[in-house]
Parts: structure tokens; sequence; C-alpha cells
């Protein structure tokens, strides 16, 4: 199965996503207006702080469907078109219909994009993409290296806690970033629980600095980036409630 071509590239540094961005000319950067695929760019900038994604996983079908059958119920629900979401992430109309009929993988930069114009994040998007949990299982221990996220979405920076549907998405994260990066905005709320490591979070414009045992909550809708000190590495664990429809 294809994937999209090199990601239309970063939104500028500092200004929180919102649906309606204008981003680049629609249409740049998907398979649907360039000849071949690049090298990733972006990486996981929708996560903040984490790590760049040095190559994609070869796409898997399921994981390719389970992803866009939720970016459609998303969309959905946010009463947007196809025209809408194309607009605002300059991404085509027929590469956007691919996407959601599981025909084509975004890449990080390209699922970034889509997450903002969809006022979520792409942890829920990812989340989307893991496996179901078997039914009628009320009871799943995950092992130390188990449960990453598919490499196609993260090379191994995120690592999903628990599978299936649930009220909330726990992930361990691995940042090592000094810069800021962009600002991100989405509709829930989000708890971070620092591991190792020393990392700064702004939160409204408020820099707050966590040490290892620090935890924070914001709400959704708070404008918000995670970066480290000196690109020193650090872990968080993340938990992001799911998508209220």
């Amino acid at each position: 199965m294809p994937t999209d071509a090199e990601d239309v590239g970063r939104a500028d540094g500092g200004r929180a996503g919102s649906r309606g961005d204008p981003g680049p000319a629609p249409g740049a950067g998907d398979p649907a207006n360039a000849g071949s695929s690049g090298p990733e760019s972006s990486g996981l900038r929708d996560i903040p702080g984490a790590r760049d994604a040095e190559h994609r996983a070869t796409p898997d079908p399921d994981t390719a469907a389970r992803l866009g059958a939720q970016i459609r119920a998303l969309r959905k629900a946010r009463g947007l078109t196809l025209a809408r979401v194309a607009s605002a992430t300059g991404l085509s109309h027929p590469f956007l219909s691919q996407v959601e009929r599981g025909i084509h993988q975004p890449s990080l930069g390209s699922l970034r994009r889509i997450a903002v114009a969809l006022e979520t994040s792409p942890i829920e998007l990812i989340a989307a993409a893991d496996p179901p949990a078997a039914r009628g299982v009320r009871v799943e221990v995950l092992r130390a290296g188990e449960g990453a996220v598919p490499e196609g979405f993260s090379s191994g920076t995120a690592r999903m806690l628990a599978h299936g549907a649930r009220g909330f998405h726990p992930l361990e994260v691995d940042v090592s970033r000094a810069d800021p990066g962009e600002l991100f905005v989405h509709a829930e709320g989000e708890f971070l629980y620092a591991l190792s490591g020393a990392v700064r979070v702004e939160l409204d414009g408020v820099v707050h600095a966590l040490a290892p045992g620090d935890s924070t909550f914001y709400a959704g809708g708070v404008a918000h980036r995670w970066w480290t000190l000196d690109d020193a590495p650090a872990r968080l664990l993340v938990v992001k409630e799911t998508v209220r429809r």
C-alpha cells in the first residue's frame, strides 16, 4: 500500500493549531501531486518534544483501515467536509479520501495537520490505529518493551500502555528535543507525569519545570508544548482523554 510523499512541512513556530489553519497550498506534498515519496521531515511534532522518526514502516492494511475510520468519524463529528479539511491541511481532497478508506497511510507530518484540522491530537489518532483489545478481556498485562506504537507513526518514540477502546489513552513517550517547537491545542484533557529527565511544559503561556516525580494536568483547549533541557533525554507518562463525541 502506498504512503504519502514528503510532509508538507511544519506550521509557523509558536502558533497554536486550530480548525481552519490555512497551512500550505492545498495538495502540496501528497501522492496526488508528487511523483515519489521522500524521507520523513517533521516527525512527531504533535507529540510535543518527541524525537523525529527516521523512516516509515510498511503500512499495515488493518492499521490503515482503523486510522482512516477514526479520521472519518472525527471529521463527521466536527461537521467538516473533506474539502474543508483539505483546505486546512494543505493535503488534496483525493488523498484524504483515500486515507479515510484505508488506501493510504499518512506520514507523521500529514497526520499532525489532519489532527489539527480535526481539533484533536495525533495521540488520539495513533491510539485508533492500535489493535483492539480482545472481546471480553477485563484484565490486560503489558510487559516492558511491548505495546510499541506502529513504527510508521513513531519509530519507537512512544509506547501504548493499554490496547483497545478505553476512556483514556496512556502512553510512555521519550522526549529528546531542546527546541520548544510549536504550540498545540486539542479538545481533550491531558495528564503528564515525569518519569526521568528534566522537562519544560508551557501551558497557556506559562512555562513549568518538571523533574522526575512531578506531574501536571491541563484541560482541553489549553495551548501547550513540551521540551527538554540541552537535548538531554527525558521520559513522560502521558494519559489523554478519549475524544468526546
